[in-house]
């Protein structure tokens, strides 16, 4: 199931090979080279000319497999100083923000919608109802815009939740970090997070 994350895990590499050559972690040449072969990888896949194996463990070992078979050693480079569970908790985090910014814009051509049709019946009276039964008469207009305020809360929900997981894992490894000099605001900043998850 974690294929569709595919365009995250290979975005976020690319970043971690960024931040490596910036820290000294590896060579600016061995970067470019991780980087040009995602790249590729990724552009095979957006195409169609290559499949991901299913057979693979998880969207990341099949990555992994790929670079190393197409750049040789090299390609093994990219797991320095970062664990599995940094690239899982990463792409999920990244994969959400994606996911609550299109149903952000879905919500709110809804609430257009929504809104239009209670323009258009402001005047078409109804009967109101409370506990089931009949109570004051209002417009139909008036109905339809208790919608138009679930789904206003809706997005407010959509907002909180996207800003407390807008913090990039990266770096926090499987448990307490790494002993290499990584640069944890390089690659958060790179990728679009507010800011980095704290790890005691």
């Amino acid at each position: 199931f974690d294929s569709r994350m595919y365009r995250q895990d290979i975005t976020g590499s690319m970043a971690h090979a960024a931040m490596l050559a910036a820290q000294n972690i590896i060579s600016q040449q061995g970067a470019d080279t991780l980087i040009e072969g995602l790249s590729g990888i990724l552009a095979d896949l957006d195409s169609g000319a290559l499949a991901i194996d299913m057979e693979c463990e998880d969207i990341h070992m099949f990555v992994e497999q790929v670079l190393t078979q197409r750049l040789g050693d090299v390609g093994k480079k990219l797991h320095t100083a970062r664990s599995r569970n940094d690239q899982v908790a990463l792409d999920i985090r990244m994969y959400l923000r994606q996911e609550i910014d299109e149903i952000t814009g879905l919500v709110k051509n809804l609430i257009a919608a929504v809104t239009g049709k209670a323009e258009t019946y402001k005047d078409a009276i109804m009967p109101g109802y409370t506990h089931l039964q009949r109570a004051q008469p209002i417009v139909f207009g008036h109905h339809l815009m208790a919608y138009a305020m679930m789904l206003l809360r809706d997005l407010d929900r959509l907002a909180d939740c996207r800003k407390r997981m807008n913090q990039s894992p990266i770096g926090c490894c499987a448990l307490a970090g790494t002993t290499y000099e990584t640069d944890r605001w390089f690659e958060a900043e790179r990728l679009g997070f507010d800011g980095i998850c704290r790890n005691s």
